[in-house]
């Protein structure tokens, strides 16, 4: 074995394997052992007879044929072909993940083969002869994640070369002289790969656009929107398209829809809000019941299909909510004005009506077109006021106009009553086995120059409950009304917890004293419950929410419905938000169809969208935490002097990360700068040790630290250790 590692210097690949990929390779072509030799580079005697040896050996153990003498050919059934995708490490180096294998594939630097993060690659797996774990190669590219990458470029006399951003991106992008655009040195660019010869180190691409100078605050935020492929402005056809829309309210359109512009009805959202998706109604009937109305802005009525605009809201799928701005869906002469249902105002609505019982079970259901007049614009504030002191009167210092006013007595019972629904309907929800995340949410106050000013976390209350409930009912009762018929439509899925993250979970929060009960679905649900209420307001809260989430499937848009396991619904759709959301449109039409007498549709095609949707809903996500780990690190350029108090959320062999308690931001303390001890990564306690104390820094505990470097390119912040808080 010591002559094998000897002839191919670092390499731990014996010639047996390299033969073997070799004729993996060329399945169907027999190869004698000089062909080999030259494919390999080698013209020594020594070599060529290992060559002859490697093959005998290999025949022998029945992985390759003797097609004729001295031709060798692979074995069909020693061929491990699949197609799958590639996920890169940070440390140039992959995996192989396929539905048709048990586990993900190692993918070393030297098999990857030109293939990026997220590529969609056709890959042979085999066990090493060394250590007998599988590993792949990368035998062709079907199908490139992206091609077009962020990264800022350095021009040099006859060339340029941009480096990304991305950590997962291990080359960088070769330039020519004359691709290079009127990009200048150090600026950030978006450019697109375009070609990447076999023999060439680096991929070449030519500059797309010029983004602008790094740490400028737009540059910032239109890089984080281009690196995931998503839009900052419309075309100006899709603009035009949209402003020539009749918006009007009409009596012929009126006579189609149920009338319900006479019933006490009101919104409730951020107080920043620009866009108003859904509106309450609220009525008390003859027989002592209630008539709860949700009503949702009838989008599809100007949303027509085969437009210009629905093929820009169908690829977009998704509004972005970045930290200083919304990129919408949907044109703002739509998404602000006709279909928001703005107070004092006729709007066009789609709406789901339950008669509700005083302890809120539905009796009855009607779904349908409708045009409503809200009667008052609320923020989450001035409901919560009405909520907690039930009175009519909103102070100053949580009215939205800044002034104190009143409203309606009416307009208080009808919350109060509402507000005692929906706390019975989350009760019921919570004994079914729904889980209850309400993670906290970190908020930036920002100047006129979108500079951070200060940082606040915003949390959910009574009156963001009782939205959610009415929305949360809505949604089940469509699902469920489409559902029992059989009938393809838009599901929001969500599969049960994966075992092998709820045991690794269980692991890191017994560092904290706490435990889940995995004995079954029911067990999980209402002990992670129950530590979620148990770590509120701790120093830990964040850090086991956060590693909660990440214990959770993907929820996503499907035609198959397998249920929502974190809202423990049998039947779940999104119905209440299609200003924002393009699933949420494809619900309203199909449920008109349906209630028009159309049948079933095809489900290929809207499964179909529904991954597209699924795809552009976590490409948005992604920008969004961007722009939050932006803003962080912003903040914290300006308390370079301060020292903080922060909880180590991980802990890795090169160092431990740290979370601010009092602002959430996150950064790292690398190991070789924590200078008061020689420390080693037990990675079965979690722990860094000290060599000489045996001190432990371990996840959950307390440390000071200062920020040593914000970096606002790579959304990073490093910190200087301080000391252990005992």
């Amino acid at each position: 074995m010591s002559k094998h590692h000897k002839k191919f210097g670092k390499s731990t690949k014996t010639f047996s394997e390299k033969i073997f990929k070799i004729l993996s390779k060329n399945q169907n072509k027999p190869f004698n052992y000089k062909q080999i030799a030259a494919i390999l580079e080698l013209d020594d005697t020594k070599s060529r007879n290992e060559i002859i040896k490697d093959l005998k050996i290999l025949a022998a153990q029945k992985l390759i044929i003797e097609s004729e003498p001295g031709k060798y050919l692979v074995k069909a059934t020693s061929q491990k072909y699949y197609e799958g995708k590639i996920d890169m490490t940070i440390r140039k180096t992959g995996y192989f993940v396929c539905d048709e294998l048990d586990n993900d594939v190692f993918v070393p630097f030297t098999n990857l083969n030109h293939a990026l993060d997220g590529d969609t690659v056709k890959a042979y797996v085999y066990d090493r002869r060394s250590s007998r774990k599988p590993e792949a190669e990368v035998l062709e590219i079907l199908e490139r994640a992206k091609e077009e990458f962020v990264g800022v470029i350095s021009i040099q006399k006859n060339f340029g070369f941009v480096t990304t951003t991305n950590a997962k991106m291990y080359t960088d992008i070769f330039i020519p002289k004359n691709k290079l655009g009127e990009a200048e040195h150090g600026d950030v660019v978006l450019v697109k790969m375009e070609d990447w010869p076999q023999k060439a180190d680096s991929p070449f691409g030519s500059v797309i656009k010029v983004l602008g100078k790094p740490g400028e605050h737009n540059t910032e935020i239109h890089a984080i929107l281009a690196e995931y492929g998503l839009p900052y402005d419309f075309p100006i056809e899709v603009e035009a398209y949209a402003n020539k829309i009749d918006t009007t309210i009409t009596p012929d359109e009126i006579k189609k829809r149920r009338d319900m512009r006479k019933i006490l009805t009101f919104t409730i959202d951020p107080k920043d809000a620009k866009d108003f998706d859904d509106a309450l109604s609220f009525q008390v009937l003859e027989n002592g019941n209630y008539e709860i109305g949700v009503h949702i802005a009838d989008v599809s009525h100007y949303l027509l299909e085969g437009t210009i605009l629905d093929d820009e809201a169908f690829n977009r799928a998704t509004s972005v909510y970045l930290v200083d701005r919304v990129v919408p869906m949907l044109p703002e002469v739509l998404s602000n004005f006709a279909c928001s249902l703005r107070p004092n105002e006729e709007k066009y609505t789609f709406s789901a009506i339950f008669e509700v019982t005083p302890k809120a079970e539905v009796v009855n259901q009607w779904f349908g077109r409708t045009v409503i007049y809200s009667d008052q614009r609320f923020s989450y504030e001035e409901a919560q006021q009405i909520i907690e002191s039930k009175s009519n009167v909103i102070p100053t210092e949580t009215s939205l106009t800044g002034k104190e006013y009143q409203v309606s007595d009416e307009i208080v019972f009808a919350t109060l009553k509402q507000d005692e629904l929906a706390k019975i309907l989350r009760r019921k929800r919570m004994a079914n086995g729904a889980i209850s995340f309400d993670k906290v949410e970190v908020k930036f106050n920002l100047n006129e120059e979108f500079e951070p000013v200060g940082v606040y976390f915003k949390t959910s209350k009574d009156a963001n409950h009782l939205i959610e409930e009415f929305m949360l009912l809505a949604n089940r009762k469509v699902a469920e009304f489409i559902g029992k018929q059989k009938k393809t439509f838009i599901y929001r899925i969500h599969d049960e917890p994966n075992e092998d993250k709820l045991f690794a979970m269980q692991a890191l929060i017994s560092k904290f004293g706490y435990k889940i009960n995995l004995n079954n679905k029911q067990d999980i649900s209402k002990s992670l419950n129950q530590l979620l209420e148990d770590v509120n307001g701790k120093k830990e809260q964040n850090l086991i929410d956060t590693l909660a989430i990440r214990t959770m499937s993907k929820a996503k848009y499907s035609t198959d419905n397998i249920g929502h396991y974190g809202l423990a619904f049998d039947y779940y759709s999104h119905f209440t938000s299609p200003i924002r959301r393009y699933p949420d449109v494809m619900a309203h039409r199909l449920l008109q169809f349906y209630l028009d007498g159309g049948k079933s549709v095809s489900e290929e095609l809207y499964e179909e969208k529904c991954v597209h949707s699924s795809e552009m809903e976590y490409l948005a996500a992604q920008a969004e935490r961007d722009s939050v780990k932006y803003m962080q690190v912003k903040y914290m350029q300006d308390h370079k002097d301060q020292e903080f108090l922060g909880v180590i959320s991980g802990v890795t062999e090169w160092g431990i990360y740290v979370e601010i308690i009092e602002n959430k931001c996150e950064g790292m303390c690398r190991i070789r700068e924590i200078k008061d001890d020689y420390y080693t990564f037990d990675d079965k306690q979690y722990a860094l040790v000290g060599e000489i104390s045996k001190s432990l820094l371990q996840l959950g505990d307390e440390v000071y630290v200062k920020v040593k470097n914000a970096d606002l390119v790579k959304k990073q912040l490093d910190f200087h250790f301080i000391r252990k808080n005992e």
